[in-house]
């Protein structure tokens, strides 16, 4: 595949603030990214020892982080915890940790998924149902769904569990948005055989760049992806900043509150502006409306970059606004159309 090619096959995400630019040149800067479902209130990340980038992550970095995410994660005992440069990494991993033929995806959902698994030659079904996943090697639940915020129940995920336990297949459920609503995480599955959760760090604290992300799953299959992984898989600045902020509860009690109030305040202005609100997680809302693509570019042409979806034209995904600034700029966008 010629570099050109790989180009223009690269899926579709939010966060190209550079795409953006190139094709509205006009937009006033800066921009407001509203296109990706990250905490625009970061957790304070300034003061890490210099070691950390002096020096390569030692085992005891990685005890540390890990021991972390199982507090925070609230990890049965058996559990173990596998850190990683983000849950991307794990995604791309897991066709090579558990070989599969036949992949169902619970959808309308995140495409990397089915990209990861394409690849490696695993024929993939996007199924609406989770009795559609039932019968296939490996089920994939992104939990809450992106893009509309779908929940499964903690006991449908229990009972597909064990289904799934009983073929000798794989149950993988993305938590990547569930640090905002503890109470719908999955997390005491993954001790058995068969189970993983998958955990994103940036996307909850806003730090995507550290690129720091967990699997959550049973002994053997936690060997099997360390061996895969390598040495030293996440840098020594993301261990030291994970570890710190995954202790700090109070900070994310604050922020899960704070957040849930933005996203009714964003969800009032939508629908003041004559959008359906259809669903979405505290980090991110999903609204519809006949006339979505001419709002994507009115809003872009006003430098507010939102997520658009050449499957579903009729939908946008607004992330929240940083400050008040980014408000009031919302607010006036959505008046002008």
């Amino acid at each position: 595949m010629t570099i050109a090619l790989a180009h223009t096959l690269r899926l579709a995400h939010g966060g190209r603030l550079d795409a953006a630019r190139k094709r509205f040149p006009h937009a006033p800067e800066p921009w407001i990214d509203l296109s990706t479902g990250v905490n625009p209130q970061p957790y304070p990340a300034q003061d890490w020892p210099i070691t950390a980038l002096t020096r390569l992550p030692d085992d005891d970095a990685f005890a540390a982080i890990e021991t972390a995410a199982r507090l925070a994660y609230r990890s049965p005992s058996e559990t173990q915890v596998v850190s990683g440069a983000g849950v991307q990494v794990f995604i791309q991993l897991l066709p090579r940790v558990f070989p599969a033929r036949r992949v169902a995806i619970l959808g309308f959902s995140y495409a990397e998924y089915a990209a990861s698994w394409r690849n490696a030659g695993a024929e993939v079904t996007t199924v609406e149902t989770l009795d559609g996943l039932v019968d296939a090697d490996v089920a994939v639940i992104v939990n809450p769904n992106n893009p509309d915020g779908r929940l499964a129940s903690t006991q449908e995920l229990t009972a597909l569990a064990r289904r799934m336990a009983q073929r000798g297949g794989l149950l993988v459920i993305d938590e990547s948005f569930m640090d905002f609503t503890p109470q719908h995480s999955v997390v005491d599955l993954t001790a058995q055989v068969g189970v993983i959760v998958l955990r994103s760090f940036g996307k909850a604290y806003g730090l995507p760049g550290v690129r720091l992300g967990f699997a959550l799953c049973a002994p053997d299959l936690a060997a099997r992806m360390r061996a895969l992984l390598g040495p030293w898989a996440v840098s020594g600045p993301a261990l030291a900043i994970g570890a710190r902020a995954l202790q700090d509860a109070a900070w994310l009690k604050a922020a899960a509150d704070a957040r849930q109030a933005d996203a009714a305040r964003l969800d009032a202005l939508l629908r003041k502006a004559g959008f359906v609100v259809v669903g979405g997680a505290a980090l991110f809302r999903l609204a519809r409306h006949v006339d979505a693509s001419a709002w994507f570019h009115m809003l872009c042409a006003q430098g507010v970059l939102t997520r658009d979806f050449a499957e579903r034209p009729e939908w946008l995904r607004f992330g929240l606004p940083g400050d008040e600034a980014a408000w009031r700029r919302l607010e006036t966008a959505l008046e002008m159309k």
